[in-house]
C-alpha cells in the first residue's frame, strides 16, 4: 500500500511539475528569453515604436481613428509570445530527427521551433522566403548530436514537416485584408460621406487632383529604376503617394502582398502625419499673397447632377478601367445612396455602424502585420522613405499646377487648395483651411478644398486601376 502512495505521489509530483514547465514555456517571459537575440529585441523595438503612435494620437490628436487603432495592433502582436494566440499557428513544426547510423531508420523527437514560414526563415537566415531556402538553411545547421548508435539533427523534410492548423481570433478578422473586402467597404462609407457637390460645381479641380498623383508615378520610375524593384512592388509603393490607405491596401494586395505590413503602416501613418507633412511644403511653395486670396462662392449644385454624377462616372471608368470599379464602383455606390434622398436608413449604417466597425479592423489588423522580425529591415525603411517622398511629391504636384490655374485666372483661385489634391478626404482639405486662415482670420477654404479632394479620391483610385491593368 505505502509503495502504492509512493508511486501515486511521485507520478502526481512529476504531472505537475511538467504542467508547471509547460506554462512557464507558454509565457511572454521565457519567448523573450529564448529568442531575444533572434526577434525578441525586434518586439521591443516595435513596442517602443507603438508607444510613440499612442503618443501622437492620444496627446498630439494626429488622426486617432486611424492611428489608434493601428498603434494597439502593432503593439499587441510584439508581446512576446502573442502573436501565435491571435493568429494561431499556422505555419511549420521542426523536430529532432534521429536517424539510426546502423539501419539508417528515420525517428522524430522534440520540437524545436515553430512558426510561420517569415518567421522560420528570419530564424534560421533563409536567404529567400521559401520553403526550399527554410529546408536549405535548417540543412546547414548539420548535426545537433550524436553518438555510436545514432545522429541527431533538424530538418523540415517530407517526414517530419506539418501544417498547424490551429487558427486564432486575429486570422479570421484578417480575411477582411486577405480577401480585399475591407478597402472597397471603407469607400462605401466615404462615399457616403462625402459631398461631391464642390467638385461638380468647380470641375476644374478634377485638374488638380489629377495633378496630385504626380507622386504616384514618379516614385514609381525612382523604385523601379534606382532601388530596383520589380514593377509590381513599384506599383505597390508608389501608391503611397495617394495619401489613401484602402487603395494602398488593396493595390499592395493584388501587386505585391509580401509589402503589406511596411507599405499600409507607411500609408497610414503618413495620412495622419498629414499637419506635419504638409504644412511646411505649402508654406514654402505660395507666398503669403497667394494664401490671402479669397475664392468666390461656389454655385448651388441641383439634385438631379449629384445624382447623375456617381452613375456617369460609373459608366465611364468602368468602360475604360475596370480594374478600378471594385473601389470606385463602391465609393460611387455610397454617394448614390447619399444623394438619392430615399436610402436614409442605409446611408446611416454605411456613415456610422459599417464604417466605423470596418476602420476599427482595419486599423488593427494593418498594425498586427508589424511584427519585429519582418517589419524592422532596410527593405522596409526603403519603403517608408519611398512614401514620404510619394506624399510629398503629391502635394507639391497639387500645389504647382493649382499655382498656375491662379496665374491664369489672374488670381481667382488659392493655390493652398492644390494640397488637397492628395486622397485623404477630408484632412487634407482642412489643412487648406487651417494655412489659409493664418495668412488670414477671415478667409473660409474648405468647401473650395473639398472639390479637388473629391477629385483626389476619384485621381487615386483610377491610378490605381491603372497600375493593377500593367502589373496585375
Amino acid at each position: 500500500m505505502n509503495s502504492f502512495l509512493t508511486l501515486l505521489c511521485d507520478g502526481m509530483g512529476e504531472s505537475i511539475l511538467k504542467s508547471l514547465n509547460n506554462l512557464w514555456k507558454s509565457t511572454g517571459i521565457n519567448d523573450l528569453i529564448t529568442n531575444f537575440t533572434t526577434y525578441g529585441w525586434q518586439n521591443l523595438v516595435m513596442i517602443l515604436i507603438a508607444c510613440v503612435l499612442f503618443y501622437l494620437a492620444i496627446v498630439k490628436k494626429f488622426e486617432p481613428l486611424l492611428l489608434l487603432p493601428i498603434a494597439f495592433g502593432m503593439f499587441i502582436v510584439n508581446i512576446p509570445g502573442v502573436y501565435h494566440v491571435l493568429f494561431g499557428t499556422k505555419g511549420y513544426i521542426i523536430n529532432e530527427v534521429y536517424t539510426d547510423v546502423a539501419t539508417g531508420d528515420v525517428t522524430v523527437g522534440a520540437e524545436v521551433a515553430r512558426g510561420t514560414l517569415a518567421e522560420l526563415c528570419a530564424r534560421y537566415g533563409a536567404e529567400e522566403n521559401t520553403l526550399s531556402a527554410l529546408k536549405a538553411a535548417i540543412e546547414g545547421v548539420g548535426p545537433i548530436a550524436s553518438n555510436a548508435s545514432y545522429t541527431v539533427t533538424i530538418a523540415l523534410s517530407s517526414e517530419t514537416e506539418q501544417v498547424i492548423r490551429d487558427f486564432g481570433l486575429f486570422y479570421y478578422i484578417y480575411k477582411g485584408v486577405d480577401w480585399v473586402i475591407f478597402p472597397p467597404i471603407i469607400f462605401l462609407g466615404i462615399g457616403a460621406m462625402t459631398d461631391f457637390g464642390p467638385l461638380i460645381a468647380n470641375p476644374k479641380s478634377m485638374i488638380i487632383g489629377a495633378a496630385a498623383q504626380l507622386g504616384i508615378f514618379i516614385t514609381f520610375f525612382g523604385a523601379l529604376c534606382i532601388f530596383g524593384f520589380s514593377e509590381a512592388e513599384a506599383g505597390a509603393i508608389a501608391i503611397i503617394g495617394g495619401a489613401d490607405g484602402p487603395t494602398a491596401i488593396y493595390v499592395t494586395k493584388k501587386l505585391a502582398e509580401h509589402l503589406l505590413p511596411a507599405i499600409a503602416i507607411s500609408a497610414y501613418s503618413y495620412m495622419a502625419l498629414i499637419p506635419i507633412i504638409q504644412k511646411p511644403i505649402m508654406r514654402a511653395l505660395t507666398t503669403k499673397e497667394e494664401r490671402k486670396i479669397k475664392m468666390k462662392q461656389l454655385r448651388k449644385v441641383s439634385k438631379f447632377e449629384k445624382i447623375a454624377f456617381p452613375i456617369i462616372v460609373s459608366f465611364i471608368v468602368g468602360m475604360l478601367l475596370p480594374d478600378a470599379m471594385p473601389l470606385l464602383g463602391m465609393l460611387m455606390l455610397g454617394n448614390l445612396l447619399k444623394e438619392s434622398g430615399v436610402c436614409g436608413r442605409l446611408v446611416d449604417t454605411a456613415q456610422n455602424g459599417l464604417m466605423n466597425t470596418v476602420t476599427i479592423f482595419l486599423g488593427v489588423m494593418v498594425g498586427s502585420k508589424a511584427t519585429g522580425a519582418l517589419f524592422l529591415s532596410l527593405q522596409t525603411l526603403g519603403i517608408i522613405c519611398l512614401g514620404l517622398f510619394a506624399f510629398c511629391m503629391g502635394t507639391v504636384g497639387g500645389l504647382l499646377v493649382a499655382k498656375l490655374m491662379c496665374k491664369l485666372t489672374h488670381g481667382q483661385i488659392n493655390p493652398l487648395i492644390g494640397s488637397a489634391g492628395v486622397s485623404a478626404v477630408p484632412m487634407a482639405a482642412r489643412i487648406s483651411q487651417d494655412v489659409g486662415r493664418e495668412s488670414d482670420p477671415d478667409n473660409h477654404l474648405l468647401m473650395h478644398a473639398m472639390g479637388p479632394n473629391v477629385a483626389g479620391v476619384i485621381g487615386s483610385a483610377i491610378a490605381a486601376g491603372v497600375l493593377l491593368a500593367l502589373f496585375g
